[in-house]
């Protein structure tokens, strides 16, 4: 049997890639493939790493189509937070302001509630939301693509993934291996000390504008807390804080969220114009979002974007309209 090579040191491009090619394929056993994934993460991934797992996932997932300028925004999870839905209630406000959005995720790895599990509470048939994603998209400008469907290769990991029962090079490559091949992506990154190395895996694999961003607490998404740190792949970081976009500050706690009921129960009131937390740490990272998306200038005027979307009902309606679809 060939055997996955020793990751306790970092690989070369062409190791990396051959190894993960392996991997997915099924071809070393349970036990090696253990090994190769857990001395990994003990040191800590490579950009080329990140990127080779990334590209190998890409080669082998189901596709969709997507229009020009479509967007993700989705974050590594991992973080420990536990909070509210907060980049699923972003796709939503996001392609309410026009912006067309391919939501790539999955049910929860770390927290109650994932973005699968807050939108099949509300009402969402993920099995006809991802068979019917390219005809969302083009006619409602939004679409779920849940990972579980789109990657298969991914499937006979997942005993694996259980024993290790730790975050892997896996919970990294998600956010960099959206079906839709979109161009354009925020990205929370639950390690604020890792977005550098999470940027080169980016950059070796190609983009037109993608923000990477992470709260200090550790957040996978910008914080209405405290301080976070964005980074523009191939460009420039900067350090931002709730009043940089107009916001209050909340403590994180005001975001915590529970069950996927419970989760879904916010998002619609967020959705019905309920101020707070929620609805800040939303226009924030819906900020971000818009900008990635070229449709907003500065933090400011993506807070005013976002915030047209949710108080003028569209959002709303556009959530109805898709559950419906």
């Amino acid at each position: 049997m060939i055997r996955l090579p020793d990751a306790r040191a970092p690989l070369a491009a062409d190791e990396a890639a051959s190894a993960f090619a392996l991997l997915f394929d099924g071809g070393p056993d349970f036990d090696d493939a253990r090994r190769f994934l857990t001395d990994m993460a003990a040191r800590d991934e490579t950009s080329i790493e990140i990127a080779a797992a990334a590209q190998a996932m890409r080669d082998r997932m189901i596709t969709v189509k997507a229009p020009p300028g479509a967007i993700d925004v989705c974050g590594t999870g991992g973080d420990g937070s536990h909070s509210l839905n907060v980049s699923t209630a972003v796709a939503i406000v996001v392609a309410a302001a026009g912006v067309p959005v391919a939501k790539h995720g999955n049910r929860a790895a770390s927290s109650q509630a994932g973005a699968a599990d807050t939108l099949e509470a509300l009402g969402l048939d993920l099995d006809r939301a991802s068979a019917a994603a390219e005809q969302t998209l083009d006619r409602l400008g939004i679409a779920f693509l849940f990972a579980q469907a789109h990657h298969p290769a991914l499937a006979k990991l997942a005993p694996v993934r259980r024993a290790i029962g730790r975050r892997t090079v896996l919970n990294l490559t998600g956010p960099a291996a959206n079906p839709a091949r979109v161009a354009r992506q925020l990205i929370g990154v639950a390690r604020p000390g890792f977005l550098g190395v999470f940027a080169g895996a980016i950059e070796i694999l190609g983009t037109d504008a993608t923000l990477l961003v992470a709260g200090d607490e550790p957040l996978d998404e910008l914080s209405v807390d405290g301080p976070s740190t964005v980074l523009w792949v191939g460009g420039t970081s900067e350090r931002v804080t709730p009043e940089t976009a107009g916001l209050p500050h909340h403590p994180l706690s005001a975001l915590r969220g529970g069950s996927a009921a419970y989760n879904a129960a916010a998002l619609t009131r967020l959705l019905a114009g309920e101020a707070g937390a929620y609805r800040d740490a939303v226009l924030f990272n819906a900020s971000a979002a818009l900008r990635v998306a070229g449709v907003a200038d500065d933090w400011r005027t993506g807070v005013e974007q976002a915030t047209a979307a949710i108080d003028s009902g569209a959002a709303a309606r556009l959530l109805a309209a898709w559950i419906a679809a």
